[in-house]
């Protein structure tokens, strides 16, 4: 790989280090797709204090599933898994139909809502930042992100350390550090999340087309990402700054 890769491996190790030095306790949102193998590497590989949970939905693919006990087995290291709310799950159903998610996009955000973002906020509490393997080149709803955002649904900081990686350095690194990976990336998954909302792309498709193929492009984020049913695009710390001079 280039020398613009070593680089941008050298900042990500270079984030994470500044994370436990300054925003301890911090935790780790995985969903055990490629990004998130890669960060899970580097955690595990260096040790760091950095705790790794996953939102097991009750919808996800065996296969997503299955990463559990691959990370076990590589790094002996068990991943946390927090679960939605049976009771709410429930009464979704009861009321709505096993499926709804597929009849309009409130009906699906509010499915999200019960199996992921209200586990995150559990998962989340008493940390000051986490961290997410979001890239700028995976979706249209991505292509401002930073690496470090202020997160004022959670109250604490946010990090995406593989903001400005490509597809392409992802498995490079997976590659050469022989790092697991979900097998569903091998059959068309680039972007992985519960199995009924998840799809195979197409050749010329971006990569989380596959995701909510159903919707159109601008809605297709779960609730993880946002505030108050808006994207969070917090500008960092440096591009605050520069748009207080320029006023």
């Amino acid at each position: 790989m280039s020398a613009e890769f070593n680089s941008k491996l050298a900042a990500t190790r270079a984030t994470l280090d500044r994370i436990v030095a300054e925003y301890s306790p911090a935790v780790f949102a995985s969903s055990l797709a490629a990004e998130d193998m890669v960060l899970t590497d580097l955690i595990l590989r260096a040790q760091l204090p950095i705790k790794i949970f996953t939102l097991e939905t009750g919808r996800l693919h065996k296969e997503t599933l299955g990463m559990l006990d691959r990370i076990r087995d590589v790094y002996d290291y068990a991943v946390e898994q927090f679960k939605p709310d049976t009771s709410a799950v429930d009464a979704y159903v009861s009321a709505n139909g096993l499926n709804a998610f597929y009849g309009s996009v409130d009906m699906r955000k509010e499915c999200c809502r019960i199996r992921k973002v209200e586990p995150l906020k559990r998962a989340l509490a008493g940390n000051q930042a986490w961290i997410t393997g979001q890239r700028r080149a995976q979706s249209t709803t991505r292509s401002e992100l930073a690496t470090q955002e202020d997160d004022p649904a959670h109250g604490m900081q946010k990090f995406n350390p593989l903001a400005d990686w490509s597809e392409d350095e992802v498995w490079h690194y997976i590659r050469s550090h022989d790092v697991p990976y979900n097998p569903l990336h091998d059959q068309g998954y680039p972007s992985i999340g519960c199995e009924p909302c998840t799809r195979a792309i197409q050749a010329g498709e971006e990569v989380r087309a596959g995701r909510w193929w159903w919707e159109q492009p601008d809605s297709k984020e779960c609730g993880l990402h946002v505030v108050d049913g808006k994207l969070v695009r917090i500008k960092s710390a440096a591009q605050q700054a520069q748009e207080v001079q320029a006023r």
